[in-house]
Order: C-alpha cells, then structure tokens, then sequence
C-alpha cells in the first residue's frame, strides 16, 4: 500500500512539473529532475562542514596561490562571457527594464537567453570550489553561515529558474551578479598573486560595499 502512494505521488509530481515547466529544458543536462542538484547541495555541505574540516584536523594548510590565481582567472573570463551574452541576449537589445515576460518560444534568441540560464546554473555548481579551497587552506573562518547559506541556496534557485522561467525580468539579477562577480573574483586573482600586489588592490575596501549593493539590487 505505502509502495502505491509513494508511487501515485511521484507520478503526480512528475505530471505537476511537466504541465508548468518550461519544454525546451526538458532534455538539456541536469533538468529532467532536481534531485542530482539536491544530492550535490548536500554533498557539498558535508564535505565542507565535517568531512573536509576533518581531514585537514592534523594537517599543514595547503598553499595554493598558482591554482587560485588560474582558477579566480578563469571565473572572471567565466562571468565576463555571461555578462555579454545576457546583454546580447536581449538586455542591451530589446528587452523592457520595466517588465519583460519570459519568450517560451523557439525564437534564436529566446533560446540564447534559456541556454545563458542553463550556464548560469552550472556556474554556480562552480563555485562549491570556493568553499573547498577554504577548506585546504584551513581558511575555517571564513566559512560562515551566510556562506554556506549562499552557496547552497543558489544552485537550488537557479535549476528551479531554468527549469520554469529561463529568461524574462528574472535574468536581471543574474546580468547584475556576473558584473559584481568579474569584479570580486579579479579582486581575489590579484590578491593571489602574491603581497607585491597589495598595492593595486586600494579598492578593497570598496567591494563589500558593491557586494551589498548587488543583494539589495536582487532583492
């Protein structure tokens, strides 16, 4: 009996997400269920949280400037390339700063913007990276609730924008977060590259201030 309800609810939430979800995503990587990101989310907190914490207990922090400064280079290209694609995909072109409904059509541009939200999703399963070089480097302070709150939250909210409204108003707050992220993750590549670049990094003082300014924008 219980088999049979586990069943009927399964196939009603299945029926449920396919009558309100967004057909064109239905085949792409990672959307046919939220379950996968759900496992990585969880995954996630329990290497940053216990198993990672516990494996570097009785050991020496990992130095690893070569590789953040690669990998904070390649998260400003990253954020760059969807910073212009969200432009060209309708916010510098033709989309309406006041309200703009999500184009469900096969439009090229249209679908540019839905894959754009597809990448933007991935992106953020990226950044668990983040998080796991605190980790090596014994960095334990720095990771704090909001943190972790932040980056397990948004992987969920973003496969759940792909998944149902992959363009539209909503892209917004993601063209604002991809400005916001060339700038901290430069920030981070220059901080990397060692104390003879204190220097250039002056501003530093300016970037909490643009982070909060963001979240208040996305909000």
């Amino acid at each position: 009996m219980a088999s049979v309800l586990v069943n009927m609810a399964i196939d009603r939430y299945v029926n449920l997400v396919d009558s309100i979800s967004d057909p064109r995503v239905n085949d792409w990587p990672l959307m046919d269920s939220p379950f996968p990101t759900l496992i990585m989310v969880i995954t996630y907190l329990y290497i940053v949280t216990y198993l990672g914490p516990k494996v570097m207990a009785n050991r020496k922090p990992f130095k690893l400037n070569n590789i953040l400064v690669w990998y904070n280079a390649g998260q400003v290209i990253f954020s760059l390339v969807m910073l212009w694609e969200h432009l060209m995909s309708g916010w510098l072109l033709d989309y309406s700063y006041k309200c703009q409904p999500v184009d469900y059509s096969h439009n090229p541009t249209a679908l540019r913007m839905a894959n754009l939200c597809w990448w933007y999703y991935i992106s953020k399963l990226t950044e668990f990276v983040d998080t796991a070089f605190f980790v090596l480097r014994k960095k334990d302070n720095q990771i704090s609730l909001l943190h972790l709150y932040h980056h397990s939250l948004t992987p969920i909210e973003t496969w759940i924008c792909v998944k149902f409204i992959a363009g539209g108003h909503g892209t917004f707050s993601n063209l604002v977060n991809n400005m916001v992220h060339v700038i901290m993750y430069f920030y981070y590549m220059m901080s990397a590259m060692g104390p003879q670049y204190q220097k250039y990094l002056w501003w530093k003082k300016h970037l909490t201030t643009i982070q909060l300014v963001c979240i208040d924008i996305m909000s």
